[in-house]
């Protein structure tokens, strides 16, 4: 059974590589692009190695997956994709190893954004359709998407697609999870079409306008310019940008409960709301940051004037864009958004909203604004009970009260991902990466934001660091991405030894 679920799962990876075959084609035939054999061949070994699986689960019975099965098939079918999807990056020489290659097609499929390109400006319309349509797939999941579009299962429970879709819990919005996938899915396709719209309106071009609306609604920050939104100089973007990357960092079930009615659900949600208020408490720090950085009161550090913004209206963009770029997880560049050269004071803020990342069931990563909203009443709890020891104080999130296992993941989560970042940074500095740049560089990887700090800041890329350290950031990704939980659960001996 697991071997025709992989089957039919890389088969649809197949597919899309043979869509983005026949752009590339069309390009080769309109401007001269010479990257279409590298997609047909790389559809071509995908297809077969996809019926191959296929062919070898034919007579496998059963439709229903233990717990393990699921953790198991979510990994590592997330590692498949990538070492498949890198097929095209290496064929057509835009990278001249295998680490490079696993490394950008593992940040595309995670959303995180990273990059070791270079000259993304001089590759081929192919490969950065390519770039964006890994970001589009990764943002919804691989699992939504084969649950959506894949008709042959009908699961009896939801093991598989809960050790994927991200929060504390599952919200089932519909009686089956097929149904269920496919409204998130058709969710997914109209936001990205009216973002495609939006940017056509500006001074993008069709291709831009499809490939940045792919990866802003996947919150990914993938790019078809160096430069990234700053190519374009145009506030218009960044400001629809801006709205799409918060549009892509909610939870898709609210979009789900407004569309049929109840918008109730959607506007008493106690983690929007939150998620919102420290989008607007730090867009205000970091419009009071600007003006003290560049009134010179830091002491023994030089501004240098041209990478701050000038006038009120710009301050206040390059302080949304900024918050927003980092907290949805998406690591877009706008015309001023180098935060490593706006000096020391903008690190700590910039590090805090990078690990907060958005809410739960987005397509952003980071720990999650629900997750720090249990921890921090948790802890309020914590006083209240030292003074009242027999009172029974439980944690409410939009009015429910949640169990108290909820509570112990939310706080094992947190600790898991702080010791994953020590332990990450630890290895990064035997490798000779400094601790700044490993620091970031390693809350950056498990967030899923993509640009970090120091050397990899945004206006840096991660082509310098040893293969050693790209491998462990592309770990760190997936590890990320899937909440820590489901890649980790594989490394416990009791996972091999027992029948979950």
């Amino acid at each position: 059974m697991k071997s025709k679920i992989f089957g039919l799962l890389v088969l649809m990876e197949s597919l899309f590589m043979a869509l983005t075959c026949g752009i590339s084609y069309y390009y080769q035939l309109l401007e001269g692009d010479n990257d279409w054999p590298a997609f047909a061949a790389s559809a071509a070994i995908t297809a077969l190695i996809g019926a191959g699986l296929l062919v070898k689960g034919k007579y496998c019975s059963g439709n229903t997956f233990s717990r393990k099965d699921s953790f198991l098939i979510v990994s590592l079918i997330w590692v498949v994709f990538s070492l498949l999807g890198m097929l095209p990056f290496l064929f057509y020489r835009t990278t001249d190893n295998v680490a490079d290659a696993f490394f950008e097609t593992m940040s595309g499929l995670t959303t995180t954004g990273a990059s070791v390109l270079t000259n993304i400006n001089s590759q081929p319309h192919g490969i950065l359709f390519w770039r964006c349509i890994l970001q589009w797939m990764g943002g919804l999941g691989i699992i939504v998407f084969s649950f959506a579009l894949i008709p042959v299962y009908e699961l009896k429970n939801t093991n598989i697609f809960s050790a994927e879709v991200t929060g504390l819990g599952i919200d089932k919005l519909r009686p089956k999870i097929r149904d269920t996938a496919r409204r998130l899915l058709l969710i997914y396709i109209l936001l990205t079409c009216i973002c495609v719209a939006a940017f056509y309106a500006g001074p993008m071009n069709l291709f831009d306008s499809v490939c940045h609306a792919m990866t802003t609604l996947a919150t990914g920050g993938f790019s078809t310019h160096q430069e990234s939104i700053g190519y374009f100089h145009s506030s218009y973007i960044e400001y629809v940008c801006t709205f799409f990357m918060i549009i892509g960092s909610v939870n898709f079930s609210l979009y789900y409960y407004f569309s049929v009615g109840r918008m109730r659900v959607f506007f008493k949600n106690e983690e929007l709301k939150w998620f919102l208020c420290i989008i607007l408490f730090s867009v205000l720090l970091f419009m009071g940051l600007f003006y003290y950085t560049k009134g010179g009161m830091v002491p023994g550090e030089q501004i240098v004037e041209e990478n701050m913004p000038g006038t009120l209206e710009e301050t206040f963009r390059a302080s949304l864009f900024h918050v927003v770029s980092i907290i949805s997880t998406s690591g877009y560049q706008s015309s001023c958004f180098d935060y490593v050269a706006w000096g020391t004071a903008f690190f700590l803020p910039t590090l805090l909203i990078m690990a907060i990342g958005s809410c739960a069931g987005s397509t952003s990563g980071g720990i999650k604004v629900i997750r720090i909203m249990v921890c921090l009443k948790n802890a309020v709890n914590e006083f209240k009970l030292q003074l009242h020891p027999r009172a029974v104080v439980p944690i409410r999130l939009s009015g429910n009260v949640l169990p108290e296992h909820k509570v112990v993941r939310a706080l094992a989560f947190l600790f898991l991902y702080c010791i994953l970042v020590i332990a990450g940074v630890f290895i990064l500095s035997l490798l000779g990466v400094s601790g700044d740049t490993a620091l970031g560089s390693c809350v950056s990887a498990l967030s899923n934001v993509g640009p970090g700090m120091g050397a990899t800041g945004p206006a840096s890329t991660f082509a310098m660091f040893p293969e050693a350290g790209k491998w462990l950031l592309s770990f760190f990704m997936l590890v990320g991405r899937l909440e820590i939980f489901t890649v980790l659960f594989l490394f416990v001996p009791d996972f091999w030894k027992q029948k979950i």
